[in-house]
């Protein structure tokens, strides 16, 4: 009685120690990094009246649960950034509870337990807790219409048979991946018949099933223009092994762990299921076994999901999230593994029986809770998994704006995240509209944006999908000048400067190394005052294939020899890679360089260097590293 008691009341500290624990890990700098591309949509979104919204997102790629729900929640806390993520944080703890009433409905509370610590440690559950989008949502749905579903088929009472037909609905009104739960619903639901052969049960099951798609069917029009518009990125170039392998690591270990070799993942795999298997052989004499349909629950959620995922050809990177739901299918799995290794050595008398599973058990354990510290210091330290930093994108622009400059963004639906930081004066233009498609009309935006301005901030992002012939940088490689690249996370903000005509190319004919020519030279001018840019052209070509990248440097130097200004670039605006250069056809490059605003006056020249990517070796030139090309007169 007393052992009862008090395994009952360790159970609940540590559930309640789980939950404080996911609460921690998702609340924690939820507003210290910027609102991304698509977080600025939802904002965006959730700002329209209530029929512009439904309007809106029946236009978008995904439906509008999240979206009513998300404008409710801004309401009562506003449109923070840590307001507008609270809500999927919240949604990620709840996960975090579901995870626990599944483990402990299909098996024991200490499985419940387990599934807990592993969901609330997983990277790849935080980091969409932490995200102004539907996909803590979608996993929360997913898990509360499974457990249901649990529910009702170990106790038949009609309660849960109405929750689950009521979740799954939620879940379509919430991504249209949501399928991927119903697969697995109802192969759990075929093998629990089979078992069971209640054929009373079929009835039930089918009447819920048809609420849930009566209740979609208002939606479903809606639902299929939008999945037959809907414009993959192209895809990866990735086998099926390696697919699984990335799957696998962001399932068991999450999105901020480095790809695992794929024998590891098979083996924790085969460590939970062997382990669970074992037990549940080892106890059939004496111990109430969980029921096959039981013990296939979470294999069948996490296979079926992944392998529907996979053959309808869904596999992206960007798409990964899709699969949210499946991370508690795994950790119930590996949960329920380790429990009934550790219940094994308890069970046992000899000390090697004792021994060895426990040991098994907490190297298991061990190695899960090191991949969670490697992916936990990775998700809030490391800048290759931060999100796009539209917040600093926004400051430098206005910092370094000047009259006569504008803004391009491609593609431009970035507008609705730029605009909820940027509040300057500069012209906004998204180009190409749209999903883009129309190059000619891409072209005509382009050149009519560079005719009307001086300078301009061209911020890219999403462009190999909404301008995958790369219009809008063609446009301004030829008419404008790049002065400089900044990256923003894995956004890209480029200055250009629209210098006008140039002067007459001057003949150079200067040999780089052994086989690369500068053949000319042109200058935008020959007087230019501190703080404007110098338009700079060369002409290149080889004699032979190159094998190796090279960058330009163009440099301003005082009477002294000294550094004034510089801008390094691969030819072509980094376009036109040396490698890719054919013998004896003439390369144009064209750099500017931008001065700084307090530079002195006087004479400065204008040098260019080539050098190797890889090491920095110059190339020689004359005699030395760098060739004179020009003077300019500085006022």
């Amino acid at each position: 009685m007393w052992h009862a008691w008090l395994s009952a009341r360790a159970c609940r500290l540590l559930l309640l120690g789980a939950l404080l624990l996911a609460a921690l890990l998702r609340f924690h700098a939820l507003a210290a990094q910027s609102l991304w591309h698509d977080e600025g949509n939802t904002l965006r979104l959730i700002q329209r009246a209530l029929p512009e919204l439904l309007s809106a997102a029946s236009r978008d790629i995904h439906p509008p649960l999240y979206y009513l729900l998300l404008k409710a929640w801004s309401g009562l806390t506003g449109e923070s950034e840590f307001a507008l993520r609270a809500f999927s944080a919240l949604s990620g703890v709840l996960s975090v509870a579901c995870a626990y009433a599944l483990g402990a409905a299909l098996f024991a509370p200490s499985v419940g337990i387990a599934a807990a610590f592993l969901t609330a440690l997983n990277t790849f559950s935080i980091y969409y807790s932490q995200e102004a989008r539907m996909y803590a949502l979608l996993a929360l749905i997913a898990a509360l219409a499974m457990l249901c579903f649990v529910r009702w088929l170990d106790a038949r009472r009609p309660s849960f048979l109405l929750g689950m037909a009521l979740c799954n609905a939620a879940g379509l009104y919430t991504h249209y991946a949501y399928p991927l739960n119903l697969a697995a619903q109802g192969a759990l639901f075929a093998l629990w018949l089979v078992a069971r052969r209640e054929r009373g049960a079929l009835g039930a099951y089918l009447a819920a099933n048809a609420l849930t798609v009566a209740l979609f069917l208002p939606q479903l029009p809606i639902a299929l223009a939008q999945l037959s518009g809907w414009r993959q990125a192209s895809r990866e170039a990735l086998g099926l092994f390696d697919q699984l392998g990335t799957i696998g690591t962001w399932l068991l270990y999450g999105n901020t762990f480095e790809r695992i070799d794929g024998a590891l993942i098979a083996l924790t795999l085969m460590s939970a299921s062997l382990g669970a298997a074992a037990g549940d052989w080892s106890w059939r004499s004496e111990h109430a076994a969980p029921s096959l349909w039981q013990r296939a629950a979470p294999t069948l959620w996490l296979s079926i999901g992944v392998l529907l995922f996979l053959a309808f050809d869904l596999y992206r990177t960007a798409n990964l999230k899709f699969l949210l739901p499946m991370q508690i299918a795994a950790a119930l799995l590996v949960g329920r593994g380790l429990w009934v290794l550790w219940e094994l050595g308890a069970a046992s008398r000899a000390f090697w029986q004792r021994a060895v599973p426990r040991c098994a058990a907490l190297l298991l354990g061990y190695g899960l809770l090191s991949a969670a510290g490697h992916g936990l210091h990775n998700l809030y330290n490391n800048a290759a998994y931060a999100r796009s930093d539209y917040r600093a994108l926004a400051a430098y622009i206005a910092r370094e704006a000047r009259q006569g400059d504008a803004i391009l963004l491609s593609a431009p639906n970035q507008i609705e995240v730029f605009t909820y930081y940027y509040a300057g004066g500069l012209p906004l233009y998204g180009v190409p509209e749209g999903l883009g498609g129309d190059d000619a009309q891409t072209r005509r935006q382009t050149e009519a944006i560079v005719a009307a301005h001086r300078r301009l901030f061209a911020i890219f992002w999403g462009e190999a999908e909404r301008d995958p012939n790369r219009i809008v940088e063609q446009v301004l490689s030829e008419r404008a000048y790049e002065i400089d690249t900044a990256w923003f996370g894995d956004v890209r903000l480029v200055r250009y400067a629209m210098l006008g005509p140039l002067g007459a190319p001057r003949p150079i004919m200067a040999r780089f190394g052994e086989s690369i020519t500068l053949r000319e030279v042109a200058l935008s001018a020959e007087r230019i005052a501190a703080g404007d840019v110098l338009g700079v052209a060369l002409t290149w070509q080889t004699d032979q294939r190159l094998t190796e990248r090279y960058r330009v440097s163009v440099q301003l130097l005082d009477s002294f020899g000294r550094l004034a200004a510089q801008r390094d670039a691969e030819p072509g605006n980094n376009r036109a890679l040396t490698t890719l250069w054919q013998p004896n056809e003439p390369v144009r490059d064209t750099h500017g360089v931008l001065l700084a605003p307090d530079l002195p006056r006087g004479e400065y020249q204008v040098s260019v260097v080539l050098y190797a990517l890889d090491d920095g070796a110059r190339l020689p030139v004359n005699g030395g590293g760098a060739l004179i090309v020009g003077t300019v007169q500085v006022e």
